[in-house]
């Protein structure tokens, strides 16, 4: 690592353990979102409710109700309806991971159009995890939609701190390598300041571990090979990995070989998966 990547990496620390650079939080929306879910006593209509007060959201939660995805046999026209179609916890991931789309903006128009492209890269990456998901585990395919969308949170900070500090901002060689650098860290610190579930706290770094060791597949592994399927083609370091030496495919019981968007069906599904999120 470069001295001035170093440096850089360094200041962004201290400033987050000195509180000068404040980690984000959640929109209000998700948060009222999350802690219905996580009331035992809480019920549908009191989720049709909190999600009810933002008109936006409400919207697209109806939009995800009808999807494609979930071949529902008749349309549904109103929130409440479709928290019933959807139930508490999917409605719970699906809103959180949609509520967060607020939080990549920006005034400066270079770090807003950063932002920006992270949100719509992370997009991508939860509708193929959505995909591979249903086809490839037993695990939830809401859960792991957000963990897609929640793998460069960390991100975020580090672009704050870029709009405080011009000269990084115009450097986008050093910011690249220092996003690179720090963006799992900070990512993990996020979730768990957030109070994430263990299963999705790490995703930030456990996803870029490409020789990872684990028992079984989990949701890191499915953000591991969505992320990697989302580059493929690209010019992008991310692009060039040796799919042989990433461990994720084997417990997804995947051939590193496949390329999903040859593969019509599953290609479909990934397109009407992302269209959820857009």
């Amino acid at each position: 690592m470069s001295l001035i990547v170093e440096k850089v990496r360094q200041e962004i620390i201290t400033a987050i353990k000195n509180d000068r650079l404040v980690l984000p939080t959640l929109p209000e929306v998700a948060l009222r979102v999350r802690e219905v879910a996580d009331d035992p006593n809480a019920d549908l209509e009191k989720l049709a409710q909190v999600i009810g007060n933002d008109a936006a959201l409400s919207a697209r939660i109806v939009r995800v109700a009808n999807s494609p995805l979930l071949r529902a046999s008749r349309p549904i026209e109103d929130l409440k309806a479709a928290v019933m179609r959807l139930g508490i916890a999917y409605t719970s991931n699906i809103a959180t991971g949609l509520a967060m789309e607020q939080m990549f903006q920006a005034t400066s128009d270079l770090v807003d159009m950063r932002m920006r492209d992270v949100w719509s890269r992370s997009s991508e990456i939860a509708g193929i995890c959505h995909v591979l998901c249903k086809h490839y585990t037993r695990l939830r395919p809401d859960q792991a939609t957000l963990a897609g969308l929640i793998h460069k949170i960390g991100v975020l900070p580090i672009l704050t701190y870029a709009e405080e500090n011009p000269a990084l901002l115009n450097d986008s060689l050093t910011l690249d390598k220092v996003i690179d650098n720090l963006h799992a860290p900070i990512g993990d610190l996020i979730l768990k300041t957030w109070g994430f579930p263990e299963e999705l706290a790490h995703i930030p770094s456990q996803h870029v571990d490409f020789t990872r060791q684990a028992p079984k597949a989990d949701y890191a592994d499915i953000v591991t090979v969505a992320m990697l399927q989302s580059y493929v083609g690209t010019d992008s370091p991310m692009g060039q990995v040796d799919y042989h030496q990433v461990t994720a495919f084997e417990r997804l019981g995947m051939d590193p070989d496949i390329q999903l968007a040859e593969s019509e069906d599953l290609s479909a599904e990934m397109e009407a998966a992302m269209a959820l999120l857009n």
